[in-house]
């Protein structure tokens, strides 16, 4: 039987959904190891995009004198964008599960949505954790020295993850409000647009002042402030906690919204 369609009856009369989410995050992972062009793009782009900006721009870039060198400003704001392309793929899964039909199929085994995305939301942050993992160390190979104290590393992987989940729920929801693959892949653009007009290159004052409203108080902003401040020990203040706030929010949205668009669209 084909990855496509590996829950079982047996395991579909397991109790609780968690069973079923745990049994579709595996097949989703499968799924995933097929799609090796996403696979490398969402973890080569970062990667790039790191080098460019440290080696071509980072010369020519003026940060605070909190930082040593571009590359200890800039890594954060690279983890954050490496989570926004991992979870982008989670919106194309799930509008191609949508697509090609298996969603019957799992209905028919008394599956119901919540463990289908969680599947894909779980698969997602397990590839964007393996991602971020690899982008931290070429991070470390160009020059990124970290100085987080344990309760910083503790607090930074919490937001880094909470972060990592809302975008993939964020994900699966454009998944299933688009109406094919392609445009699942269009919509979330936005999503990986985010961590540009933030202050992941470049401080938000050297920004023309229309924007700094924006860049200041969109969602990113504060989880890449509090990675880089825990992850080179300065002081953060409240910023972990508003970042965990919009994560938290985020999260709570998408759930809600994906639930009711798998109801419209599996009538």
């Amino acid at each position: 039987m084909s990855d496509t369609a590996t829950l079982t009856p047996a395991a579909a009369r397991r109790p609780g959904g968690t069973a079923h989410a745990a049994v579709l995050a595996g097949r989703s992972l499968r799924v995933s190891r097929r799609n090796s062009d996403a696979l490398i793009m969402s973890l080569a782009l970062p990667i790039m995009l790191m080098l460019i900006f440290v080696y071509f721009f980072g010369g020519a870039i003026k940060t605070s004198a909190l930082y040593d060198s571009y590359v200890m400003y800039v890594v954060p704001g690279v983890i954050l964008l490496c989570a926004g392309f991992g979870a982008a793929t989670t919106a194309t899964a799930v509008s191609e599960d949508m697509k090609g039909g298996i969603i019957d199929r799992f209905r028919s085994l008394d599956v119901g949505g919540t463990p289908v995305l969680a599947g894909h939301v779980a698969a997602s942050t397990v590839r964007n954790l393996v991602a971020t993992a690899v982008v931290f160390g070429v991070a470390l190979l160009i020059g990124f020295r970290p100085a987080a104290s344990w309760d910083g590393w503790l607090l930074a992987a919490t937001v880094l993850v909470a972060y990592i989940v809302a975008l993939s729920w964020l994900s699966a929801a454009i998944g299933l409000l688009a109406r094919s693959p392609e445009a699942a892949s269009g919509f979330t653009f936005f999503m990986s647009f985010l961590p540009y007009p933030s202050s992941a290159f470049v401080q938000v004052d050297s920004m023309p002042s229309w924007l700094h409203g924006f860049a200041e108080h969109q969602p990113i902003t504060p989880a890449i402030e509090s990675l880089r401040g825990l992850l080179l020990g300065q002081e953060v203040g409240n910023t972990p906690w508003i970042a965990l706030t919009w994560a938290g929010g985020m999260l709570a949205v998408a759930v809600a919204a994906s639930g009711a668009l798998f109801r419209v669209r599996t009538r």
